[in-house]
């Protein structure tokens, strides 16, 4: 297991079938994504005087961040201090973390904050006006800001959408990003993007531009069962690794402990109970309403999210249950009206009361805190290609992201890439480049997936990489995974036939590149660790394994696959 270097940022030459775009406009900056990393980037990018274009796949607050119940983690409290903050980032992390990386989030975080306010985010204030901060897993002070009770991700949205729409930032919605231009030195030059319902942008386009910054979300749709919005299809992941970039940590997806259960057979989105019930003192409890998480750890509830899950599925198991429960009937109706009225009406919209009765509840995937591997500014091993939010890897997570980090690393995080790319156009480092021509052969040179396939993906990912995972599911799932792969490679191969050009096929063909590099990862990973959970190796392995693993797409569809020491962690150029 020896590192064998970072990657040159050198195209794979793979791209998805799509008709040769229509039209194209120019920017400096096109930043793909529009939640509080995409905006963020895009805002401070246009206050720097760059010309920027913001793509995004549905509406501007159709993203991941508008779901985020718990709210934003900083150290803004009396008492509470970044080293403090810091401490508690790492344990999570269990040894994975990138410690520079994350001593930037907890120092710059306050400051990010403050500047959201300052952009028209509201928190919710105690009565002497000071924001009201509350408590989540894995923190051992409350420095978790809200707003509307469980409707911080809402207001977080609202906020920059608003002040988006304000500044007169030029937005392309209802655009799915295919695949990144670049010069003849390798360079970014633009991304290439299919549009819907944009008048004069309709169909597939290219936006040129010498910096383009990932903040396309997650990949929570490859389960079956996710808390992510039906857009989450892994694309800008897929995307990063056709471009020859590096993604590392890809096996660490969060699942969150506490999701509405809505029966077997659910599949899609499904509702958070968010951490933050358990914060303010809610129990879980089984059947016979006994608090199994007392005696697991010494937080009991408030334990990190990895280990809340594997408690509650081990419980699970044991008892033969199909999901356990949230109790929060002492709460009362004025708390659960007042704190959680998101939650309260999602409960009560399926037929349940938490004011009368327990919550049934299971795990469900949530957050990758793995992704595109970055440095400190965002940077990816493409030149000029950042990426930021869910869709990065910048180290601060680990091998399980803390609670309610993530609202706060999109800001940090997008803050740092607007600067360089401003800094580089200083430096004349930044200017307008001649994309490659794109090939459009008549006859495909890779398959789609036909869209059905997206269903058999999630199927297969849920029965073997999902909270329980071993050698032989995961063996199985890469065996599925490899033939849906090889079915439709040979389809193209002795007929010329591909499923037809489309998003259902572009989203189904994305999740299973992003498929097939987790369980390749979590095969490998051959140990216990944070949010990867293997019944085979239940220990985790310092000596072994406090490494990254590191994927690249190779021009043959193929993995390469290495590793590297965690001091090696940020990516060089």
């Amino acid at each position: 297991m020896t590192s064998t270097g970072t990657s040159t940022g050198t195209s794979t030459g793979i791209r998805l079938h799509a008709p040769a775009p229509g039209w194209a406009i120019s920017a400096d900056v096109v930043v793909v994504g529009s939640g509080v990393a995409g905006l963020t980037a895009a805002l401070r990018c246009e206050a720097a005087g760059l010309t920027t274009v913001v793509v995004t796949k549905a509406r501007l607050d159709d993203g991941s961040t508008r779901w985020a119940q718990g709210g934003i983690a900083a150290a803004l409290g009396e008492g509470d201090t970044p080293e403090q903050h810091l401490e508690d980032t790492l344990v999570a992390g269990v040894g994975l973390c990138d410690e520079e990386a994350v001593r930037i989030l907890v120092t710059e975080g306050p400051d990010a904050v403050r500047r959201l306010i300052s952009t028209g985010a509201h928190f919710d204030t105690d009565d002497g006006g000071d924001i009201h901060l509350t408590r989540e897993g894995g923190h051992r002070r409350r420095r978790i800001a809200h707003a509307g009770g469980d409707a911080s991700g809402a207001e977080v949205s609202r906020a920059l959408v608003e002040a988006t729409r304000a500044r007169g930032l030029r937005t392309i919605e209802n655009a799915l990003v295919l695949d990144l231009l670049t010069d003849a030195e390798g360079r970014t030059a633009g991304v290439t993007l299919h549009v819907m319902g944009e008048g004069q942008h309709d169909g597939v386009g290219a936006v040129h531009a010498p910096a383009v910054v990932l903040a396309t979300g997650g990949m929570g749709q490859v389960f079956s069962a996710t808390t992510n919005p039906s857009v989450s299809t892994g694309d800008g992941v897929a995307l990063a690794l056709r471009a020859g970039a590096e993604v590392s940590d890809l096996e660490f997806v969060q699942f969150h402990p506490t999701v509405l259960f809505l029966g077997p057979d659910a599949e899609g989105q499904q509702p958070l109970v968010s951490e933050a019930v358990r914060g303010e003192g809610a129990h879980l409890v089984d059947g016979d309403g006994v608090r199994f998480m007392v005696g697991q750890h010494e937080l009991a509830e408030l334990a990190p999210r990895d280990i809340v899950a594997k408690g509650i599925m081990r419980r699970m198991l044991e008892q033969g249950a199909e999901h356990m429960f949230l109790d929060a009937r002492h709460f009362g109706a004025e708390m659960w009206e007042h704190r959680f009225p998101t939650i309260l009406a999602a409960c009560r919209a399926n037929g349940i009361d938490p004011i009368t009765e327990p919550i049934p509840i299971a795990p469900a995937a949530h957050y990758a805190s793995g992704g595109v591997r970055t440095d400190a500014r965002g940077r990816t091993t493409v030149p000029g290609l950042y990426a930021c939010g869910e869709v990065a890897c910048t180290g601060v997570h680990g091998a399980n992201r803390l609670a309610s980090n993530s609202l706060l690393e999109g800001l940090v995080y997008a803050e740092r890439i607007a600067d360089d790319i401003a800094g580089a156009r200083a430096g004349n480092g930044l200017h307008a480049r001649v994309p490659v021509p794109v090939p459009h052969p008549e006859k495909p040179a890779h398959p789609l997936l036909a869209p059905e396939t997206r269903f058999a993906i999630q199927r297969i990912m849920t029965e073997g990489a999902a909270v329980l995972r071993s050698e032989e599911s995961l063996a199985r799932a890469a065996e599925q995974l490899q033939q849906l792969h090889t079915d439709a490679r040979d389809a193209l191969a002795e007929n010329g036939k591909t499923a037809e050009p489309g998003v259902d096929t572009w989203e189904a063909t994305n999740l299973l590149c992003v498929a097939r590099v987790l369980v390749a990862a979590a095969r490998l990973r051959e140990e216990t660790r944070g949010c990867h959970w293997r019944e085979d190796t239940a220990e985790r392995d310092d000596a072994h394994w406090r490494r990254h693993i590191v994927v690249r797409l190779n021009p043959d569809r193929s993995l390469a696959v290495r590793t590297t020491d965690t001091a090696d962690f940020p990516p060089t150029r």
